[in-house]
């Protein structure tokens, strides 16, 4: 059953990565809007802004987690675009486990991110960021951008099994790129007013930011990387269990 399972659910990572790339278009924007914002943030806004370091290294890491946010909606509106295509009803006369399906849409956003991520990260290193992180803060920064993905992605399948639309799914995306807005990412949150300041301190891509910024440049993590752990893997896990149930549920 397991080798089944795992076959499947490899077929269907297959799947996405051929949609990938016969979607180059796609790809291309989910890399062009946080490499225009990074450009436009550190070359417009930059020499305004007082962070205490070279502005470049201060949104850099930020820059990253907004590119995680805008490839996360693809999970959204392929799963709306299958369910209203009737993908799921011709999956359902086959013997395929349900949840392969959402499977493949999360590995495929895994590649996605992959692709795009290390993108934006090579245009930032041509402008100026210069990270001090050795082998081990790497691997912890990985993991991090690894479970923001995926977590991000869970939550996307959601919006999608509800959506009405691929339209509507999309909306996602407005979620997934505000909130970065709305943290220590782009200025810090002492220069805030003290309404945002409370919200921006307390909401998951604040401590997020910060221990990925904490961990490419060297600085004092602090309690950052719990709160960020604390914040995602219940994201994760609830996400997985509402929309395993959820996809189970869909009628043909």
């Amino acid at each position: 059953m397991m080798r089944y399972w795992v076959m499947d659910s490899w077929t269907m990572t297959q799947r996405q990565v051929k949609h990938l790339f016969r979607n180059l278009d796609s790809l291309f924007i989910s890399i062009a809007l946080p490499v225009m914002m990074m450009l436009l943030f550190v070359y417009v806004f930059g020499g305004a802004i007082e962070t205490g370091m070279d502005y470049v290294n201060f949104v850099v890491p930020s820059v990253i987690v907004m590119c995680v946010g805008q490839t996360c909606v693809f999970p959204a509106t392929g799963i709306a675009e299958d369910k209203t295509k009737g993908i799921f009803d011709r999956l359902r006369s086959m013997p395929i486990h349900s949840s392969t399906l959402l499977i493949g849409q999360v590995n495929g956003n895994i590649i996605r991110n992959i692709v795009s991520t290390s993108l934006v990260m090579g245009v930032a290193m041509l402008i100026g960021f210069r990270p001090s992180a050795g082998l081990i803060e790497w691997i912890a920064i990985l993991s991090i951008l690894l479970l923001l993905v995926v977590s991000l992605s869970w939550l996307s399948i959601i919006f999608g099994l509800m959506a009405s639309s691929v339209e509507v799914a999309s909306s996602v995306s407005m979620i997934f790129l505000f909130l970065p807005y709305l943290s220590d990412g782009f200025v810090p949150v002492d220069t805030m007013p003290s309404v945002l300041k409370s919200i921006a301190r307390h909401q998951p891509f604040t401590p997020l930011i910060n221990a990925l910024r904490a961990l490419m440049l060297g600085l004092p993590i602090e309690n950052n990387l719990w709160l960020t752990v604390s914040w995602f893997v219940p994201i994760l896990f609830i996400s997985m269990a509402f929309a395993s149930t959820m996809v189970k549920g869909i009628k043909k």
